[in-house]
């Protein structure tokens, strides 16, 4: 009896030839000298559920390509395809509707929390913006349940940001992002500012947690061991461009790119 090959199912994300660059302004007129090629004809996917692992050293465009992504940035050319979409020409009204399914993890987690409000306030706020039908009962027990589900406790909401560990504030990030039930993840650099035994237990929350809700997530970093340990697959950034891509452990393994190569040497080994 034959079998029908497995269908692979269509990108929730489909990155086309994405260019962003910057102008160079020069002199004491600042005329427009030249031009800044930050991310520079990237293409590629995210499949629903899967982890797509972007690395390169500092200055690459991965941290460019996340912004732009959800509109922190303007692109200069290309497509970024959502469910078929061209989200990169939408205004920020048309956007909206999809802030909500893509949810951005920042690398400061202090930095991205606002200090005057109280951790519920900081959650509760995304609830109220993207799901004005809960009442104040029910936004609190989500944020209840939010906090509980990224290792917090329940007495944390009434806290400040500055009242916590840089573990801590990276799991509250975590759960604002949650809080509106995202499909893709874009995480930049998220354990970068951590110590290294906190950075594996949020390596490990993120996967749990991908585990348990099923969602993407485009992970940006520069470690390629945290790379390697999260990712179903790997883009290797230089100057702006892709020069290899692949399964991680294809990659990582049997890398064809010197850049590459360059990278996996720089990573620590214990002999």
């Amino acid at each position: 009896m034959s079998t029908s090959p497995s269908v692979i199912p269509p990108p929730l994300l489909d990155v086309r030839d994405l260019r962003v660059h910057f102008p160079i302004y020069s002199g004491l007129l600042r005329r427009k000298t030249g031009v800044f090629k930050a991310v520079d004809g990237v293409s590629f996917t995210v499949q629903a559920g899967k982890t797509v692992g972007l690395v390169g050293e500092s200055g690459s465009g991965k941290t460019t390509i996340g912004r732009t992504l959800v509109k922190l940035i303007q692109a200069t050319s290309g497509e970024a395809l959502w469910e078929g979409e061209d989200i990169l020409p939408m205004s920020e009204k048309n956007f909206f509707h999809l802030r909500r399914r893509i949810q951005y993890i920042f690398q400061d987690p202090f930095g991205s929390l606002n200090p005057r409000m109280t951790v519920g306030s900081i959650i509760g706020e995304a609830l109220e913006i993207h799901f004005p039908e809960l009442d104040s009962e029910e936004r609190d027990a989500r944020v209840d349940s939010l906090l509980k589900r990224v290792g917090l406790k329940s007495e944390m909401m009434r806290r400040f940001p500055h009242e916590f560990s840089g573990g801590q504030r990276q799991r509250i990030g975590i759960a604002r992002a949650l809080a509106v039930e995202p499909e893709l993840l874009i995480c930049d650099e998220p354990v970068s500012a951590l110590d290294v035994s906190v950075q594996a237990q949020i390596v490990n929350l993120l996967q749990d947690l991908q585990e348990e809700l099923g969602v993407a997530l485009l992970f940006i970093a520069h470690d390629l061991a945290v790379v390697e340990h999260i990712s179903d697959s790997v883009l290797v950034l230089h100057h702006g461009k892709i020069v290899e891509s692949g399964p991680s452990q294809e990659v990582l393994e049997n890398p064809r790119d010197s850049y590459t190569r360059e990278l996996l040497a720089a990573v620590p080994r214990l002999d």
